[in-house]
């Protein structure tokens, strides 16, 4: 093992001779060759964090979007169930808990709907996040 070591020290001290050996413009053009990669690397990462931002924000915009929708739906199943409590045309032929349930299960599916669509939305964001 010790031996191997050794082999591998004189092989690195090997390519260190032969890096000091090279023409100052060979050595000078590695150095550029290496500047530019890390400038392409640092200009992805810039590119990078910038898009997390924007998709940062553009989640939290769609957090805030989604909790109006369901307060905006929630005033409207009230404002829905006081009309058809109002109304006295079918009134009769329902009883109080029949109505209750059809406001219900009309608000459950517009619910439903806008959760689907957010959840894709949701979807394509993570997607996003993920591509970048």
């Amino acid at each position: 093992e010790v031996q191997k070591l050794n082999q591998q020290l004189e092989e690195k001290n090997g390519e260190i001779q032969q890096m000091i050996n090279q023409p100052p413009y060979e050595k000078e053009r590695e150095i550029l060759r290496l500047q530019k990669r890390l400038a392409e690397r640092e200009k992805a990462q810039a590119t990078s964090d910038v898009l997390c931002r924007s998709l940062t924000d553009e989640t939290h915009q769609l957090q805030r979007k989604l909790a109006s929708t369901a307060e905006m739906c929630q005033h409207l199943a009230k404002c829905l169930e006081e009309k058809q409590r109002k109304e006295k045309g079918n009134s009769d032929d329902q009883t109080p808990t029949e109505r209750t349930n059809q406001v219900f299960l009309y608000n459950e599916t517009s619910l439903q709907a806008l959760i689907c669509n957010l959840q894709d939305e949701n979807r394509m964001l993570k997607q996003k996040v993920a591509h970048v």
